[in-house]
């Protein structure tokens, strides 16, 4: 199974994450892609099985600037993803009022297209966390195990 990872990061934090996330699929034998900025016929290039979002949020809500284009890429074609497992790892912070909104952002473009959520989103709040990619890991081991079915 092929699995693209998709992330949007202001300070790294979620890069970090999708790292862990790559290392642990590549690990239980998936073929991964990831690649930080990267456009929709790039991600259509690899043919994805499934989709794994980890991103973090700024501003009032938003997804980073490194993320943004993808997204609204992918809003606009509305790929034929329909019935693929996805998966969301959003950092945020819950002292703001739109905790993990980037995260939702993905969340809900990925159930408008039609994918199955493989796990509810996992939210890391980054007033508790000081190392996300360690928080993710308990979650991101489920999130394979699930798609390993």
């Amino acid at each position: 199974m092929k699995v693209a990872i998709l992330s949007g990061s202001v300070y790294g934090a979620a890069e970090e994450v999708a790292h862990r996330a790559q290392s642990l699929l590549q690990a239980a034998g998936f073929e991964t892609w990831y690649k930080a900025g990267t456009s929709l016929a790039d991600l259509q290039g690899f043919a994805p099985d499934a989709l794994l979002a980890v991103t973090s949020t700024t501003g009032m809500g938003e997804l980073p600037g490194n993320l943004q284009g993808l997204y609204y890429e992918i809003r606009d074609t509305f790929p034929a993803w329909s019935g693929r497992p996805a998966g969301v790892v959003a950092l945020g912070d819950s002292s703001y009022d739109t905790f993990c909104g980037g995260g939702e952002l993905m969340r809900e473009l990925f159930l408008e297209l039609g994918m199955r959520e493989a796990l509810p989103m996992l939210r890391l709040d980054a007033s508790e966390s000081v190392t996300p990619e360690d928080d993710a890991q308990p979650w991101l081991v489920e999130f394979i195990a699930t798609l390993q079915g």
